[in-house]
């Protein structure tokens, strides 16, 4: 993994990844993780270099959009992202945000672990191997500032201030040189192979998860060999009041 940014990250910091609790199963049938296309994230500012607020008069920065502005809008599509939660803990916004009111499953890892985890993914066997890339997204207050001589790739680690609580760690494959070699690229993600038992370090059942769904997942996990790390939700229990 190749790093983006100049903002370290600790290799045994706690990243979490929350799933629908089918897209869990099928993630731990096949020992592989989805990467979803740039273009089909809802957040608008996305890559965006700059925010402008709906005031008069009109701002300059925005006279007209330059040509490597168009080049990006491009190269979304070619861009397949993995995002991660950088925590300590759990997070109830996390769980109703992405794994459905707690009705899910997170995964717990490390950058240490993405490393030795992730395999060589390649669009066709006889094409070369993608880079992946990894690193904390950076939060600019972009009502503010015009970022300028940022690198295509880097954008993708960007965001506006707006969505600081997120604390996102992003992966990302860009398949752009793939396509420019004519190599035909799907126009939204790709499933990367990993090695599940090196990636995963604690896999942590929702609070709503209901008895035949957990039972269901403690026999995947372990026929997967990994019952060893499944725990359930802090949220599970009772509040008690004194």
């Amino acid at each position: 993994m190749r790093e983006v940014g100049e903002v370290q990250v600790d290799g045994g910091e706690t990243l979490w990844k929350y799933f629908r609790f089918d897209r869990f199963l099928s993630t731990l049938t096949a020992s592989r993780l989805y990467f979803a296309s740039a273009n089909q994230f809802t957040d608008p500012f996305e890559g965006a270099v700059a925010v402008q607020l709906n005031v008069p008069p009109p701002d300059p920065r925005y006279a007209e959009m330059e040509n490597v502005e168009r080049a990006f809008f491009q190269l979304k599509r070619l861009t397949k992202i993995s995002c991660w939660h950088r925590a300590a803990y759990e997070s109830d916004a996390m769980w109703k945000l992405y794994a459905g009111e707690s009705k899910g499953i997170a995964i717990c890892t490390t950058p240490d672990r993405i490393r030795a985890a992730f395999k060589p993914f390649r669009l066709k066997p006889e094409y070369g191997v993608e880079d992946l890339w990894g690193g904390p997204v950076e939060y600019v207050d972009l009502t503010q500032v015009r970022m300028r001589g940022v690198a295509m790739l880097d954008r993708f680690f960007f965001k506006h201030r707006a969505f600081e609580w997120e604390r996102e760690y992003r992966l990302a494959i860009s398949v752009r040189m793939a396509e420019e070699f004519g190599v035909q690229v799907p126009e939204n993600g790709i499933f990367v192979d990993v090695d599940l038992s090196a990636l995963i370090e604690r896999i942590v059942l929702g609070s709503t998860t209901t008895e035949a769904e957990r039972a269901t997942v403690v026999q995947h996990v372990a026929a997967a060999g990994l019952g060893d790390r499944l725990e359930l939700s802090t949220l599970l229990g009772q509040p008690r009041y004194v």
